[in-house]
Protein backbone atom coordinates (compact mmCIF):
# COMPACT_ATOMS: atom_id res chain seq x y z
CA UNK A 1 0.00 0.00 0.00
CA UNK A 2 2.28 2.48 1.25
CA UNK A 3 5.30 4.17 -0.07
CA UNK A 4 7.11 6.34 2.46
CA UNK A 5 8.10 9.79 1.39
CA UNK A 6 8.60 13.27 2.77
CA UNK A 7 5.51 15.43 2.27
CA UNK A 8 6.04 19.13 1.65
CA UNK A 9 2.74 20.91 2.23
CA UNK A 10 2.46 23.88 -0.12
CA UNK A 11 1.68 27.25 1.38
CA UNK A 12 -0.64 29.76 -0.23
CA UNK A 13 2.26 31.90 -1.47
CA UNK A 14 3.91 28.92 -3.14
CA UNK A 15 0.67 27.95 -4.87
CA UNK A 16 0.10 31.45 -6.23
CA UNK A 17 3.66 31.62 -7.45
CA UNK A 18 3.28 28.37 -9.36
CA UNK A 19 0.11 29.62 -11.04
CA UNK A 20 1.81 32.80 -12.18
CA UNK A 21 4.35 30.98 -14.37
CA UNK A 22 2.91 27.77 -15.88
CA UNK A 23 5.54 25.25 -16.96
CA UNK A 24 6.24 24.83 -20.67
CA UNK A 25 4.77 21.73 -22.30
CA UNK A 26 7.07 18.82 -23.13
CA UNK A 27 7.87 18.42 -26.81
CA UNK A 28 6.92 15.42 -28.91
CA UNK A 29 7.33 12.49 -28.88
CA UNK A 30 5.96 11.09 -25.63
CA UNK A 31 8.53 10.87 -22.84
CA UNK A 32 10.28 7.51 -22.64
CA UNK A 33 9.47 7.24 -18.94
CA UNK A 34 6.19 5.55 -19.95
CA UNK A 35 7.56 2.80 -22.23
CA UNK A 36 4.17 1.10 -22.75
CA UNK A 37 2.77 4.27 -24.31
CA UNK A 38 3.88 3.86 -27.92
CA UNK A 39 2.20 6.10 -30.45
CA UNK A 40 2.09 5.38 -34.22
CA UNK A 41 3.65 7.84 -36.63
CA UNK A 42 0.33 9.24 -37.87
CA UNK A 43 -0.57 10.51 -34.39
CA UNK A 44 0.97 13.23 -32.22
CA UNK A 45 1.11 12.99 -28.43
CA UNK A 46 2.21 15.08 -25.52
CA UNK A 47 2.55 14.22 -21.87
CA UNK A 48 0.96 16.40 -19.18
CA UNK A 49 0.62 16.64 -15.42
CA UNK A 50 -2.84 17.40 -14.03
CA UNK A 51 -3.62 18.13 -10.38
CA UNK A 52 -6.58 16.35 -8.79
CA UNK A 53 -7.16 17.67 -5.29
CA UNK A 54 -3.45 18.52 -5.25
CA UNK A 55 -2.33 15.05 -6.38
CA UNK A 56 -0.38 14.99 -9.68
CA UNK A 57 -1.89 12.74 -12.36
CA UNK A 58 -0.03 11.77 -15.53
CA UNK A 59 -1.99 12.22 -18.76
CA UNK A 60 -1.34 12.02 -22.50
CA UNK A 61 -2.99 14.11 -25.20
CA UNK A 62 -3.38 12.41 -28.59
CA UNK A 63 -4.28 14.04 -31.92
CA UNK A 64 -3.93 13.33 -35.62
CA UNK A 65 -0.43 14.51 -36.53
CA UNK A 66 -1.93 16.48 -39.40
CA UNK A 67 -3.99 18.48 -36.86
CA UNK A 68 -1.51 18.63 -33.97
CA UNK A 69 -2.15 21.64 -31.78
CA UNK A 70 -5.57 22.38 -33.24
CA UNK A 71 -8.66 22.87 -31.09
CA UNK A 72 -10.75 19.72 -31.60
CA UNK A 73 -13.70 17.98 -29.95
CA UNK A 74 -12.19 16.05 -27.06
CA UNK A 75 -12.76 12.59 -25.55
CA UNK A 76 -11.39 11.65 -22.11
CA UNK A 77 -10.98 7.90 -21.54
CA UNK A 78 -11.74 6.21 -18.19
CA UNK A 79 -10.47 2.68 -17.55
CA UNK A 80 -11.97 0.14 -15.18
CA UNK A 81 -10.81 -1.66 -12.04
CA UNK A 82 -7.03 -1.78 -11.83
CA UNK A 83 -6.63 -0.47 -15.37
CA UNK A 84 -3.84 1.77 -16.64
CA UNK A 85 -4.13 4.35 -19.38
CA UNK A 86 -2.22 2.37 -21.99
CA UNK A 87 -4.69 -0.54 -21.71
CA UNK A 88 -7.10 1.21 -24.06
CA UNK A 89 -4.79 2.74 -26.63
CA UNK A 90 -6.73 0.99 -29.42
CA UNK A 91 -9.76 3.11 -28.54
CA UNK A 92 -7.72 6.29 -28.03
CA UNK A 93 -5.95 5.84 -31.39
CA UNK A 94 -9.31 5.27 -33.14
CA UNK A 95 -10.77 8.44 -31.63
CA UNK A 96 -7.71 10.51 -32.58
CA UNK A 97 -7.72 9.14 -36.14
CA UNK A 98 -11.40 10.09 -36.40
CA UNK A 99 -10.43 13.73 -35.82
CA UNK A 100 -10.84 14.05 -32.06
CA UNK A 101 -8.41 14.96 -29.32
CA UNK A 102 -8.16 11.86 -27.11
CA UNK A 103 -6.91 12.19 -23.53
CA UNK A 104 -5.81 9.21 -21.46
CA UNK A 105 -4.67 9.37 -17.84
CA UNK A 106 -3.96 7.25 -14.77
CA UNK A 107 -6.10 7.63 -11.66
CA UNK A 108 -4.36 8.76 -8.47
CA UNK A 109 -2.08 6.05 -7.09
CA UNK A 110 -1.92 4.15 -10.39
CA UNK A 111 0.73 4.00 -13.10
CA UNK A 112 2.94 7.07 -12.95
CA UNK A 113 0.34 9.22 -11.22
CA UNK A 114 1.13 10.09 -7.61
CA UNK A 115 -1.02 8.78 -4.80
CA UNK A 116 -2.66 10.50 -1.86
CA UNK A 117 -0.18 11.21 0.93
CA UNK A 118 -1.17 10.20 4.46
CA UNK A 119 0.85 11.41 7.49
CA UNK A 120 2.52 8.61 9.46
CA UNK A 121 2.05 10.38 12.80
CA UNK A 122 -1.71 10.82 13.19
CA UNK A 123 -1.33 12.57 16.55
CA UNK A 124 0.78 15.51 15.37
CA UNK A 125 -0.81 18.94 15.73
CA UNK A 126 -1.87 20.63 12.49
CA UNK A 127 0.04 23.56 11.16
CA UNK A 128 -2.52 26.31 10.63
CA UNK A 129 -0.50 28.99 8.82
CA UNK A 130 -0.41 27.28 5.38
CA UNK A 131 3.38 27.44 5.32
CA UNK A 132 5.52 24.58 3.95
CA UNK A 133 6.26 21.78 6.38
CA UNK A 134 8.14 18.49 6.20
CA UNK A 135 6.44 15.41 7.60
CA UNK A 136 6.86 11.68 7.16
CA UNK A 137 4.04 10.32 5.03
CA UNK A 138 2.82 7.22 3.23
CA UNK A 139 1.65 7.25 -0.39
CA UNK A 140 -1.56 5.30 -0.96
CA UNK A 141 -1.15 3.13 -4.06
CA UNK A 142 -3.45 0.95 -6.15
CA UNK A 143 -6.71 1.46 -4.30
CA UNK A 144 -9.99 1.27 -6.22
CA UNK A 145 -12.19 4.09 -4.99
CA UNK A 146 -14.93 5.15 -7.45
CA UNK A 147 -15.60 8.37 -5.52
CA UNK A 148 -11.96 9.50 -5.70
CA UNK A 149 -11.63 8.36 -9.28
CA UNK A 150 -14.71 10.34 -10.29
CA UNK A 151 -13.08 13.43 -8.82
CA UNK A 152 -9.99 12.61 -10.89
CA UNK A 153 -12.15 12.60 -14.03
CA UNK A 154 -13.69 15.93 -12.96
CA UNK A 155 -10.17 17.35 -12.61
CA UNK A 156 -9.30 16.08 -16.08
CA UNK A 157 -12.36 17.84 -17.53
CA UNK A 158 -11.51 21.09 -15.75
CA UNK A 159 -7.93 20.91 -17.01
CA UNK A 160 -8.78 19.87 -20.57
CA UNK A 161 -11.31 22.68 -20.97
CA UNK A 162 -8.46 25.21 -20.81
CA UNK A 163 -6.01 23.39 -23.10
CA UNK A 164 -5.34 24.55 -26.68
CA UNK A 165 -6.23 21.14 -28.17
CA UNK A 166 -9.71 21.09 -26.59
CA UNK A 167 -12.95 22.64 -27.76
CA UNK A 168 -14.46 23.22 -24.32
CA UNK A 169 -17.98 23.22 -25.78
CA UNK A 170 -17.48 19.70 -27.17
CA UNK A 171 -16.14 17.43 -24.42
CA UNK A 172 -17.00 13.74 -24.27
CA UNK A 173 -16.23 10.84 -21.94
CA UNK A 174 -15.59 7.18 -22.71
CA UNK A 175 -15.61 4.57 -19.94
CA UNK A 176 -15.44 0.82 -19.70
CA UNK A 177 -16.47 -1.57 -16.89
CA UNK A 178 -16.09 0.32 -13.57
CA UNK A 179 -14.79 3.19 -15.70
CA UNK A 180 -18.22 3.32 -17.37
CA UNK A 181 -19.83 3.91 -13.96
CA UNK A 182 -17.21 6.54 -13.14
CA UNK A 183 -17.70 8.26 -16.50
CA UNK A 184 -21.49 8.12 -15.97
CA UNK A 185 -21.18 9.80 -12.56
CA UNK A 186 -18.87 12.48 -13.96
CA UNK A 187 -21.33 13.10 -16.81
CA UNK A 188 -24.11 13.58 -14.26
CA UNK A 189 -22.06 15.99 -12.16
CA UNK A 190 -20.28 17.97 -14.89
CA UNK A 191 -22.51 19.95 -17.28
CA UNK A 192 -19.64 20.47 -19.73
CA UNK A 193 -19.82 16.80 -20.78
CA UNK A 194 -21.79 16.82 -24.01
CA UNK A 195 -21.59 13.11 -24.94
CA UNK A 196 -20.58 9.86 -23.27
CA UNK A 197 -20.07 6.25 -24.36
CA UNK A 198 -20.39 3.78 -21.49
CA UNK A 199 -19.57 0.13 -22.15
CA UNK A 200 -20.11 -3.01 -20.04
CA UNK A 201 -20.65 -0.94 -16.91
CA UNK A 202 -22.33 -1.57 -13.53
CA UNK A 203 -24.33 1.49 -12.50
CA UNK A 204 -25.16 0.75 -8.86
CA UNK A 205 -22.29 -0.54 -6.70
CA UNK A 206 -24.16 -0.73 -3.39
CA UNK A 207 -24.65 -3.99 -1.52
CA UNK A 208 -27.18 -4.94 1.11
CA UNK A 209 -27.66 -7.47 3.90
CA UNK A 210 -24.65 -9.18 5.44
CA UNK A 211 -22.30 -7.73 2.82
CA UNK A 212 -23.27 -4.20 3.80
CA UNK A 213 -22.72 -4.98 7.47
CA UNK A 214 -19.21 -6.25 6.72
CA UNK A 215 -18.49 -3.11 4.73
CA UNK A 216 -19.71 -0.85 7.55
CA UNK A 217 -17.51 -2.74 10.01
CA UNK A 218 -14.52 -2.36 7.69
CA UNK A 219 -15.20 1.38 7.37
CA UNK A 220 -15.21 1.69 11.16
CA UNK A 221 -11.88 -0.09 11.47
CA UNK A 222 -10.38 2.19 8.82
CA UNK A 223 -11.73 5.29 10.57
CA UNK A 224 -10.15 4.19 13.87
CA UNK A 225 -6.80 3.48 12.21
CA UNK A 226 -7.06 -0.27 12.75
CA UNK A 227 -7.22 -1.11 9.04
CA UNK A 228 -4.26 0.27 7.10
CA UNK A 229 -4.25 0.36 3.32
CA UNK A 230 -2.47 -2.76 2.02
CA UNK A 231 0.70 -2.73 0.00
CA UNK A 232 0.36 -3.13 -3.78
CA UNK A 233 0.31 -6.77 -4.79
CA UNK A 234 1.65 -8.41 -7.97
CA UNK A 235 -0.81 -8.59 -10.83
CA UNK A 236 -2.39 -12.00 -11.44
CA UNK A 237 -3.35 -12.67 -15.08
CA UNK A 238 -7.12 -12.80 -15.47
CA UNK A 239 -7.84 -11.38 -12.01
CA UNK A 240 -9.02 -7.92 -10.98
CA UNK A 241 -6.25 -5.85 -9.47
CA UNK A 242 -6.23 -3.33 -6.64
CA UNK A 243 -7.67 -2.89 -3.16
CA UNK A 244 -11.34 -1.88 -3.05
CA UNK A 245 -12.28 0.93 -0.68
CA UNK A 246 -15.60 -0.80 -0.07
CA UNK A 247 -17.32 1.90 1.98
CA UNK A 248 -17.09 4.27 -0.99
CA UNK A 249 -18.78 1.69 -3.19
CA UNK A 250 -21.75 1.89 -0.82
CA UNK A 251 -22.37 5.54 -1.67
CA UNK A 252 -21.77 5.21 -5.41
CA UNK A 253 -24.82 4.82 -7.65
CA UNK A 254 -24.98 6.66 -10.97
CA UNK A 255 -28.31 4.89 -11.48
CA UNK A 256 -29.87 6.76 -8.56
CA UNK A 257 -27.94 9.96 -9.24
CA UNK A 258 -29.53 10.28 -12.70
CA UNK A 259 -32.27 12.32 -11.04
CA UNK A 260 -29.75 15.19 -10.93
CA UNK A 261 -29.99 15.48 -14.71
CA UNK A 262 -33.74 16.15 -14.61
CA UNK A 263 -33.42 19.91 -14.29
CA UNK A 264 -30.68 20.33 -16.87
CA UNK A 265 -31.94 22.01 -20.03
CA UNK A 266 -29.33 20.42 -22.32
CA UNK A 267 -29.09 16.68 -21.78
CA UNK A 268 -25.83 14.83 -22.50
CA UNK A 269 -26.01 12.30 -25.33
CA UNK A 270 -25.32 8.89 -23.79
CA UNK A 271 -24.66 5.60 -25.58
CA UNK A 272 -24.81 2.44 -23.43
CA UNK A 273 -23.03 -0.65 -24.79
CA UNK A 274 -23.64 -4.00 -23.10
CA UNK A 275 -22.39 -7.56 -23.61
CA UNK A 276 -25.21 -10.01 -24.33
CA UNK A 277 -23.84 -12.67 -21.98
CA UNK A 278 -22.50 -10.36 -19.26
CA UNK A 279 -21.37 -12.61 -16.43
CA UNK A 280 -20.22 -10.12 -13.77
CA UNK A 281 -23.63 -8.56 -13.09
CA UNK A 282 -27.22 -8.59 -14.35
CA UNK A 283 -27.65 -6.31 -17.37
CA UNK A 284 -31.32 -5.90 -16.51
CA UNK A 285 -30.38 -4.23 -13.22
CA UNK A 286 -27.57 -2.12 -14.69
CA UNK A 287 -27.30 -1.21 -18.38
CA UNK A 288 -30.99 -1.68 -19.09
CA UNK A 289 -32.26 0.21 -16.03
CA UNK A 290 -29.73 2.97 -16.51
CA UNK A 291 -30.73 3.37 -20.16
CA UNK A 292 -34.45 3.39 -19.37
CA UNK A 293 -34.00 6.24 -16.89
CA UNK A 294 -32.06 8.40 -19.33
CA UNK A 295 -33.67 11.18 -21.27
CA UNK A 296 -32.92 11.61 -24.96
CA UNK A 297 -30.59 11.77 -26.77
CA UNK A 298 -29.71 8.19 -25.89
CA UNK A 299 -29.16 4.77 -27.44
CA UNK A 300 -28.28 1.27 -26.29
CA UNK A 301 -26.34 -1.38 -28.16
CA UNK A 302 -26.06 -5.02 -27.06
CA UNK A 303 -23.12 -6.76 -28.70
CA UNK A 304 -24.26 -10.36 -29.32
CA UNK A 305 -22.58 -13.57 -28.21
CA UNK A 306 -19.99 -11.99 -25.93
CA UNK A 307 -19.13 -11.90 -22.23
CA UNK A 308 -17.68 -8.98 -20.27
CA UNK A 309 -14.01 -9.25 -21.27
CA UNK A 310 -14.64 -10.19 -24.89
CA UNK A 311 -15.24 -6.53 -25.72
CA UNK A 312 -11.49 -5.88 -25.49
CA UNK A 313 -10.42 -8.03 -28.40
CA UNK A 314 -11.18 -9.02 -31.96
CA UNK A 315 -14.46 -8.22 -33.68
CA UNK A 316 -16.31 -7.18 -30.47
CA UNK A 317 -13.62 -4.55 -29.87
CA UNK A 318 -13.98 -3.30 -33.44
CA UNK A 319 -17.77 -3.18 -33.11
CA UNK A 320 -17.65 -1.24 -29.85
CA UNK A 321 -15.12 1.25 -31.25
CA UNK A 322 -17.20 1.75 -34.39
CA UNK A 323 -20.35 2.44 -32.34
CA UNK A 324 -18.40 4.88 -30.14
CA UNK A 325 -16.87 6.80 -33.04
CA UNK A 326 -20.27 7.04 -34.76
CA UNK A 327 -21.83 8.38 -31.54
CA UNK A 328 -19.16 11.04 -31.08
CA UNK A 329 -19.38 11.99 -34.77
CA UNK A 330 -23.10 12.64 -34.29
CA UNK A 331 -22.99 14.41 -30.93
CA UNK A 332 -19.56 16.09 -30.60
CA UNK A 333 -18.88 17.38 -34.11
Amino acid sequence: MKRRTTLIALGAVAILGACAAPPSRPSLPVAATYPEYRVPDDLAARRATVLSEGTPLIAHVLQPRSKAGERLPTIILCQGTGGLQHYHLAQAFAFARAGFTAITFDYRGWGESRGRLVPVDMTASPRRDMQPQAVEAMEVRETVDPAEQTRDVMAMIAWAAGEPETDAARIGLWGTSLGAAIAAEATILEPRVRAAVLQVGPYDLRQGGAAAERIFAEAGRRARGDLPYPRPAPRIPGALHGHRVSENYQTFSPLEDLTRLAGRSAQPAILVIDAEYEELFDNRQHGQRFFERLRAPKDRVIIPWIKHYDIYRGDPLRQAVRHAVDWYERHLK
